[in-house]
């Protein structure tokens, strides 16, 4: 081991002790934060079932409540032809809803990826349908909360919480109750804080990191099962985790990193297997061929027409971009610094290029996609698939304002004015896109 490395490992271990020792004298600061956390999470329920929701904004909600009642009643995935008009009688409307294709043995299937049904039909069958996205939205809190106060110390939590439920992008679809935008983006917001803590927590047990990284892991395969482009988050995750187990700072076992690994494969095996029984090939999906189009030509039009939809619906994105770029600037200055500043500075550019990762990830593969490139298509129909972003985009944005020197209460408060002004945005935002319904329909 380098002489760097076993300095890095002496100042985190005192960091890991320190923090633990702190942990028992502050539980009441901790209750503080946990409480503002709650708070935001509490002023986007309030938001979103302060107006009452509407059935079929887009084609793809319909295709949603059909897989989701179906499932709720028993009926899974395929239906044959006598369940389908059955489902067309009960919900109204046309006997092969949009978006669902006939198969080869003549049953019918959703195009959508099945993923969102499997976890909207609870609510569903308990006629609590409003409350499921909204679940999964507070999972993406308790992940967003204990990654971030681990990584950024205090007002971490409540800050990349803040974030995260603020934008109007998360308003909104937590709002489409029929729709899994929210919910496979707070599923991966929640797989994301727990595995930088799982990560970040060197002072913690192995077997606690081993289970707590299987659960991160968890969240953004489920999420990958509910949208399958999110493979690409999942992807940056498995990189990113093999990375750290190669400093030896990190005091990751290989043990741990297998378990890890081992979670995607059965994952990977078991889309594989499902799309081969149920769409005839382990890469086939539910989409005609040719009907889901990328590539290189759509990048210029979408980087024309897409950043104002996006800072509209999700202003957060410049907090972590300017937090990106003074992660990376501070590296420069302090990379041969010693001490706790040195290992703080290493410690920022790993968690932030791994957060950037999985956001540039899925943003790259979206600015080929050629269905975004029309001009006249609003945010409400452009943005949503730059949503599951908003985890990682929250996380940078937390180590911003969390970033301001001065007294600990500072933070506290600067984090609590930048919630507050994202919060009146994206609720403006919200309801303009809400109201955009009527022009879109």
């Amino acid at each position: 081991m380098s002489a760097n490395a076993s300095r890095e490992d002496a100042v985190l271990a005192g960091r890991g002790e320190e923090a633990g020792r702190s942990g028992g004298r502050d539980i009441r600061l901790i209750s503080v934060e946990a409480a503002l956390a709650v708070a935001a999470f509490v002023a986007l329920c309030a938001v979103v079932l302060s107006v009452a929701p509407q059935l079929g904004v887009e084609p793809d909600d319909g295709a949603y409540r059909h897989s989701i009642v179906a499932m709720a009643g028993g009926d899974f995935l395929t239906l044959s032809s006598e369940q389908l008009n059955d489902l067309a009688a009960k919900l109204g409307g046309r006997r092969v809803p949009n978006q669902w294709v006939e198969l080869a043995d003549g049953r019918y299937i959703s195009e959508k990826d099945p993923g969102y049904p499997f976890l909207a039909a609870p609510f569903q069958a308990l006629g609590i349908i409003r409350w499921a996205p909204l679940f999964y939205g507070a999972l993406a809190c308790l992940g967003l909360f204990i990654g971030a106060r681990r990584w950024l110390g205090r007002f971490g939590g409540p800050a990349a919480v803040g974030l995260y439920c603020s934008s109007g992008a998360a308003l909104l679809f937590a709002w489409r109750d029929y729709m899994p935008t929210f919910t496979d983006a707070s599923l991966i917001a929640a797989g994301t804080g727990v595995l930088l803590w799982a990560v970040l927590a060197t002072e913690a047990s192995p077997r606690r990191r081993a289970w707590a990284g299987i659960g991160g892991f968890a969240a953004i395969e489920i999420a990958t099962f509910v949208r399958y482009s999110n493979i690409v988050i999942l992807g940056c995750a498995v990189v990113a985790v093999i990375v750290v187990w190669r400093r030896p700072a990190a005091r990751l076992r290989l043990g741990t990193l297998g378990w890890w690994l081992a979670s995607v494969a059965v994952f990977g095996t078991g889309v594989a297997i499902f799309d081969e029984l149920v769409y005839g090939g382990p890469l086939t999906s539910g989409y005609p061929a040719g009907e889901i189009r990328f590539g290189r030509g759509a990048v210029a039009p979408n980087l024309r027409y897409l950043p104002g939809h996006l800072i509209q619906a999700m202003p957060q994105l410049t907090l972590g971009l300017a937090a990106l770029a003074w992660i990376i600037v501070r590296w420069l200055v302090l990379r041969r610094a010693g001490g706790q500043v040195g290992v703080a500075a290493r410690r920022d550019l790993g968690a932030g290029l791994a957060l950037a990762s999985s956001w540039f990830a899925v943003w790259a593969v979206y600015s080929t996609y050629y269905w975004t490139t029309d001009p006249s298509e609003n945010t409400l129909q452009t943005v949503r698939f730059y949503v599951p972003a908003l985890g990682a985009i929250a996380l940078l944005g937390a180590w911003l304002v969390t970033r301001i020197p001065g007294r600990a209460w500072l933070a506290g408060l600067t984090s609590a004015t930048v919630v507050a002004a994202t919060f009146g945005l994206g609720t403006w935002s919200f309801h303009a896109m809400v109201t955009s319904i009527a022009t879109f329909r």
